[in-house]
């Protein structure tokens, strides 16, 4: 075993209590995509109706993955959640490829949220462009300014730096940042059931569009409708396009067991704040999702412009006070949900590194605040990377958020099922929710990974296949590099 395993110095501080352990889940699991995506993926790929369904029953998924991990943390209550659950289970090799997935499911996610405050700020100040400013580039045809990567830039170094000095303090910031997140979307969605202006009709093609097509046929009402989605092929495809992405729609709740080291409270409560944060992440983005079509006449027309039809849509309902409605939300999505992937990916790291899985520098616990300081540190510097490859990297990091999360559940699943068979224990139920776990697993990489007829959609992009390459090459030089250590536990 490690020598800095054992060590006083090395251990985590118990410093969270059941509110802050949900608002770290549920800031996760609600980052940008929830007020970006409605425009750029969901609405034109799955519709309102397709959405809804493809996001209710991903939620469903979750919450039966959910029980194997209520399972699991009380048996194994340390940093490093599905990690060290495929270590016991599984053995090494398989830990170790569990625990590769897993970081770049939750990595992924900070300069993803990172890259979406340029987007912000460029909704938000109309016509005033006040980050357009120093020198520019292009990448895949989107300018990226230097004032863009500045504020980006010092956002995730200032937030990086809040993860250093304290888990408390950091879990305090993101209680009130996801207590302010919900309270926004609860009020977008009131004004819009009380307002005339939201009406059924607008929500039209409810199972979205083929909008490659219209692209290539030139925007039009009836090419919209021409290329909609209908018949069995295209509903089923609208909502698998959603479907298939929900591991990283709900990637986030699964953030708590990588925190089980720093619980002040009874494991016994895991089960109920996944389940409460998984609900309310299912409704923000439905709702979002909803309320953007609803409130506009001709949503196709504003999705084909590049329109921000979340905010669009929130001064239809609420003028001024709705831009601000969303200003904050998004705001505090992106905030806490880079607040929460920072602390879900320097504990899983230092989980790893104390295992003997990644170099010795990325376990030290800093001495003063109690945290993974050289994980942190590590996770800041790959983070800046968001704001240098700009927006058009948002799809990637989504793909390969999907993967690795997909990963982490399957890994959790099977744990459940070999635990509960090796100690005797486990309800019928626990039992039953884990073979689906499994199976919906399965499911879930299939969908990302294999083109399938029909349904071009759904599967990764071309980008996202090379990045995933490039993940996995990454891997094996860091598994041979640790191999010594790795055969020595």
């Amino acid at each position: 075993m490690k020598a800095n395993a054992s060590s006083d110095d090395n251990q985590l501080k118990r410093r969270l209590n059941p509110m802050h352990v949900w608002a770290i889940a549920f800031g996760c699991v609600i980052g940008w995509g929830s007020f970006i995506n409605p425009g750029q993926k969901f609405l034109p790929a799955s519709g309102v109706a397709g959405t809804a369904i493809a996001m209710v029953l991903g939620a469903l998924v979750m919450i039966i993955i959910a029980f194997s991990y209520a399972y699991m943390v009380p048996k194994y209550p340390q940093a490093g959640g599905e990690f060290t659950f495929a270590k016991n289970c599984f053995g090494k090799n398989m830990a170790f490829l569990c625990g590769w997935f897993l970081v770049v499911a939750y990595l992924t996610n900070v300069p993803m949220n990172s890259t979406a405050i340029a987007l912000i700020v460029d909704g938000l100040d109309g016509s005033a462009d006040v980050l357009k400013f120093g020198f520019h580039y292009s990448v895949a045809g989107f300018d990226i300014y230097m004032g863009e990567m500045a504020l980006a830039m010092g956002v995730l170094l200032l937030l990086g730096w809040l993860n250093v000095i304290g888990v408390q303090k950091a879990a305090f910031v993101q209680t009130i940042l996801s207590t302010l997140l919900v309270t926004c979307v609860f009020t977008l969605f009131a004004a819009a059931v009380v307002s005339s202006k939201a009406k059924g009709i607008n929500m039209e093609p409810v199972w979205g569009f083929d909008k490659n097509a219209v692209m290539a046929a030139g925007y039009s009402a009836e090419n919209v409708g021409k290329f909609a989605h209908v018949g069995l092929s295209g509903v089923l495809g609208a909502i698998l396009a959603t479907f298939a992405i929900a591991p990283w729609a709900y990637v986030g709740f699964d953030a708590i067991p990588q925190a089980a080291e720093e619980f002040n409270f009874s494991y016994k409560k895991v089960s109920f704040i996944m389940i409460i944060a998984i609900v309310f992440g299912c409704f923000v983005y439905t709702s979002n999702n909803t309320v953007a079509a609803a409130a506009l006449e001709n949503w196709p027309e504003r999705v084909m412009a590049g329109e921000w039809v979340v905010l669009v849509a929130a001064e239809e309902l609420l003028g001024a006070f709705g831009k601000t409605l969303v200003g904050l939300g998004v705001g505090s999505a992106v905030l806490s949900g880079i607040m929460g992937f920072y602390l879900a990916s320097s504990r899983l790291m230092y989980s790893m590194s104390r295992e003997g899985y990644l170099p010795n520098w990325f376990g030290k616990v800093d001495k003063k605040y109690g945290t993974p300081k050289n994980a942190m540190i590590f996770c800041i510097v790959v983070s800046l990377s968001g704001p240098i490859l700009g927006r058009e990297a948002l799809g990637w990091f989504v793909d390969m958020s999907a993967i690795g999360a997909s990963m982490g559940y399957f890994f959790t699943a099977t744990s459940a099922l070999v635990t509960t068979r090796r100690d005797g224990d486990g309800t019928v139920l626990l039992k039953a929710m884990a073979i689906a776990g499994v199976a919906f697993s399965l499911i879930f990489i299939v969908l990302q990974l294999v083109p399938i007829p029909k349904l071009p959609s759904v599967h990764f992009g071309t980008e996202s296949y090379i990045m995933l390459l490039v993940w996995i090459a990454l891997g094996v030089v860091f598994y041979i590099r640790q191999i010594k250590q790795i055969n020595e536990i």
